[in-house]
């Protein structure tokens, strides 16, 4: 019996610390997308700060959303969590800053991002797709480290914010840093998407298996409204680049800009009827096997 007693206890032990590792290496996998997408949670009216006695809030949410399952998450897992981050001691009438919290939780790399997408958002697709085609003048797939500096200035100005010569050069010379892999000095469609951080694709919010027509034509209409930015009835140019990335990134979610012009290609092809370079809204239900009344 002492010995089943031990053998319990050893289990018991092993257990915890099992539970324990399976969250810090979840933690070690946190990036800045699903740390802001947690922190877009409690700082609704984007403040840029949280109340102290929303952290433990906070911890759990960002356990979830790194897989962990909600009832594996115990007050002993938030208070070692709360652990690693040294200013959670922070009293709960108090405030904490993103920069503070982003500062301790993420890696260098990802903290960069975060800050950088808090201010200069991006909402869906087609505007993140008619950036890249300003610059991809060539299609080659790629931005030169020059090119990058103008597409920065350009995203600051449209976003009616002002930013000094000094850290542009610094934004640009950190982004090719930390993402030029083979110091060719230019960056590809996956490495650009990766620093504006899109919100999640449009597509992933609709069931793919809807079953009645009704509900099929119901999703048409509201995906179509979404990438018809122009609102004109039809998608062209950067609209139909941005439809063609969420649409491969469903199944493959790192493309290249050539296997993007590709799929465009093929579906252009299929789709444009009428061949005038657009999609008509009646077009793209036809090939998606709906007739529209």
């Amino acid at each position: 019996r002492d010995h089943f007693c031990v053998l319990l206890c050893c289990f018991s032990i092993l257990t915890f610390e099992l539970g324990f590792r399976t969250m810090d290496s979840a933690l070690d996998r946190l990036d800045a997308a699903c740390f802001l997408q947690v922190w877009q949670n409690f700082d609704k009216e984007d403040k840029g700060y949280i109340e102290g006695k929303k952290l433990d809030d906070f911890f759990r949410h960002v356990m979830q959303n790194l897989g962990i399952k909600k009832d594996e998450i115990t007050e002993d897992k938030v208070r070692r969590l709360r652990g690693r981050v040294k200013s959670c001691s922070t009293p709960a009438d108090e405030n904490v800053l993103i920069q503070e919290l982003a500062t301790m939780m993420l890696p260098k790399e990802e903290n960069f991002l975060l800050l950088f997408r808090r201010e200069t958002p991006l909402d869906n697709s087609v505007e993140f797709m008619r950036i890249w085609r300003n610059y991809d003048t060539d299609s080659s797939g790629y931005i030169s480290a020059n090119e990058l500096k103008g597409f920065l200035q350009d995203l600051f100005l449209q976003h009616r914010k002002s930013i000094t010569p000094e850290r542009l050069e610094e934004y640009a010379d950190t982004m090719m840093k930390m993402f030029d892999k083979n110091k060719d000095g230019r960056l590809d469609l996956n490495d650009l998407a990766r620093i504006l951080a899109l919100k999640e694709n449009f597509l992933l919010k609709f069931k793919m298996d809807a079953c009645s027509q009704e509900d099929r034509k119901r999703d048409f209409e509201k995906i179509f409204a979404h990438y018809d930015v122009s609102k004109t009835g039809a998608l062209e140019g950067p609209e139909v680049d941005g439809f063609v990335k969420d649409m491969m990134e469903l199944v493959k979610p790192s493309i290249s800009g050539s296997e993007l012009d590709k799929f465009r290609k093929a579906l252009m092809g299929h789709c444009d009827i009428n061949r005038d370079g657009k999609i008509q809204k009646n077009e793209l239900a036809l090939c998606l096997g709906l007739k529209l009344s």
